[in-house]
């Protein structure tokens, strides 16, 4: 089975974001980071992406839970720094051979977590020694906070297009109805998800995603042009109303104005030549445009 078009990114990229922003942001002239992965004795972090390295060493290291700087944060789940790294009695010394190599002394580190679990260790370091003061932390904890809110969105894109997928997957069923009401469910979702996430290519795959869903509803025949062209937020409000929301209710679930809906909306029908809500929905389903 080839992937879904909203198959999730290589969540590399958010580190590799990271490490640039706090290298930009911080002053500190070493910056790495690593996501956290399971391990026979428990969880680790695996340093993969660096800037301002001298030697290979750090790279590809895996740093267990408790042990070291980023071992400490990762077990506690809160950031730290150490002013002195070859002579800190606050952590263990597993990694002194390659933090040591590279010549580190003042070190950094803020954990990322997602609903309370750890995802990701990132640290700033630099090769004299010095207090971690607050711009190196607030640079950690905005590159945090960015992070948790980045994989927290694709999280919950897998959710849905997992859910997508058991819909599509499922065996016909008698109730036809209740089927179509969850792909189109899932389709406004995905569409939600889409205008949530600061990441391109996962909002172009989401986006393909949703114009396959959209594509089921179509009259079968000849595959035509669209009639007309809503704009991603009038298709957004569209979705919404095709799942029977009031305007409250499609501000509420796409955090925008009750009076910015009705507006969308009025948009929307205008293009659709629809006189209520349901000709809207029923026009768009025609058009390909709504599942």
């Amino acid at each position: 089975m080839s992937p879904s078009p909203a198959a999730r990114p290589d969540d590399r990229d958010v580190l590799r974001t990271a490490v640039r922003e706090v290298h930009a942001q911080s002053g500190m002239s070493v910056v790495f980071a690593g996501p956290v992965h399971a391990t026979p004795a428990g969880t680790a972090i695996r340093i993969g992406e660096l800037i301002g390295a001298r030697t290979p060493h750090l790279r590809g290291l895996d740093v267990r839970a408790g042990a070291g700087l980023g071992g400490r944060v990762l077990a506690d789940g809160r950031p730290a720094g150490v002013e002195d790294y070859s002579g800190s009695l606050d952590i263990t010394h597993e990694y002194d051979g390659p933090v040591l190599a590279e010549g580190l002394c003042t070190v950094a580190a803020v954990p990322v977590l997602v609903a309370g679990r750890p995802r990701a260790v990132v640290y700033a370091a630099s090769r004299e020694r010095g207090s971690v003061g607050d711009r190196v932390r607030d640079a950690l904890a905005r590159a945090a906070r960015r992070m948790t809110a980045e994989l927290a969105i694709r999280d919950e894109v897998d959710r849905r297009v997992a859910r997508m997928t058991a819909v599509a997957a499922a065996p016909p069923v008698d109730d036809q109805p209740a089927r179509w009401e969850e792909v189109r469910a899932v389709h406004a979702d995905l569409r939600q998800a889409a205008q949530d996430t600061a990441d391109d290519a996962l909002r172009l795959r989401l986006l393909e995603a949703c114009s396959r869903l959209a594509a089921l509803g179509a009259p079968p025949g000849p595959a035509t042009a669209p009639p007309v062209s809503l704009s991603p937020r009038e298709l957004d409000v569209l979705a919404q109303v095709a799942l029977g929301c009031s305007n409250r209710e499609a501000a509420d679930r796409l955090s925008l104005r009750p009076e910015t809906v009705k507006s969308y909306l009025s948009a929307a029908m205008t293009k659709l030549d629809a006189h209520t809500r349901l000709e809207a929905v029923v026009a768009a389903r025609r058009a390909g445009l709504l599942p």
